[in-house]
């Protein structure tokens, strides 16, 4: 898959539809949502509320996609990986360890 604005565009639309229909549980302030070319990560947050996330999310199946847009969601509450960042994710994803070990599988 090839990177273009239209991809990223795409990734974006996606990402924004799973946040907001996450963020009706979370409630959490969200200065910007970004959509990169990244190498490394599928996803990123910063202290400044902003989340990042890899246009490759389109090839993944939803289950995936909304892996990653909760577990940046709440990082905006838990800036870690601690016991109650690991609640917060499984709020929503009961199942988030089977997922997770889904996404380490697929090679960015």
């Amino acid at each position: 898959m090839r990177y273009s604005p239209r991809r990223k565009q795409e990734a974006h639309a996606l990402i924004v539809s799973r946040i907001a229909y996450f963020n009706q549980t979370y409630q959490c302030t969200i200065a910007r949502i970004v959509v990169r070319n990244q190498r490394r990560r599928w996803g990123s947050c910063s202290r400044r509320g902003n989340l990042n996330f890899n246009y490759r999310v389109l090839k993944l199946p939803l289950a995936l996609v909304d892996y990653i847009v909760v577990h940046e969601l709440c990082h905006l509450r838990e800036l870690n990986h601690s016991t109650r960042f690991w609640e917060l994710v499984a709020r929503t994803l009961p199942d988030f360890r089977t997922r997770q070990q889904a996404l380490r599988r697929i090679v960015l």
